[in-house]
């Protein structure tokens, strides 16, 4: 009874080890894959039609590696490997208004160059988990996430506590004017 306690015991153990953060970490081998899975032709269905093809192959062999190797990597160190590589990388971003912004990977956050060259940068800082925006040489808080996992966010001047949810979503919608819909025919 003692040696099936014992495997038991070990079974565990490397278990809890090997998938400490399997629902942790940012899957960054696994989004590179589809980000280049759905960009490969301009034409989406043959993107969908090779997808079908190697998502059971090449995509569980990304998740494995995610699971096992690199979320493990970034939970014990606080780091991805392969999100890292990102860092200084500029992208192309069409925003609400039809206009493409110019959005740069920093260290720390993304530094947001607009058409008519305005930057703006959005800093995340470490130390109390808040994002802030930084704007002509003036920085102003976003939001933070507290202790309980709920947001902490600056809205029309008020900080507001927000749950992550489609409520608190909602909420904060609604208080900062962005809610109101109307049908028209």
């Amino acid at each position: 009874m003692k040696r099936i306690n014992l495997k038991v015991a070990v079974c565990l153990l490397a278990g809890s080890f090997l998938f400490s953060s399997c629902f942790v970490g940012k899957y960054g081998l696994w989004n590179k894959y589809i980000s280049w899975q759905n960009n490969m032709t301009n034409n989406k269905y043959v993107n969908a039609i090779v997808g079908l093809i190697l998502v059971p192959i090449v995509g569980s062999i990304c998740t494995l590696v995610d699971v096992l190797v690199l979320n493990s990597i970034e939970f014990w160190s606080g780091s991805n490997p392969i999100a890292a590589n990102n860092i200084g990388k500029t992208q192309q971003v069409m925003g609400q208004d039809g206009r493409y912004y110019a959005v740069t990977t920093l260290k720390n956050g993304y530094e947001v160059k607009a058409p008519t060259g305005e930057i703006t940068y959005f800093i995340h800082n470490d130390e109390n988990d808040s994002w802030s925006m930084e704007q002509n040489g003036v920085q102003k808080e976003i939001f933070r996430f507290d202790e309980k996992g709920n947001i902490q966010a600056n809205i029309n001047g008020e900080t507001k506590a927000f749950t992550l949810n489609e409520t608190g979503v909602y909420q904060a919608r609604m208080i900062a004017g962005d809610g109101v819909f109307f049908a028209m025919n």
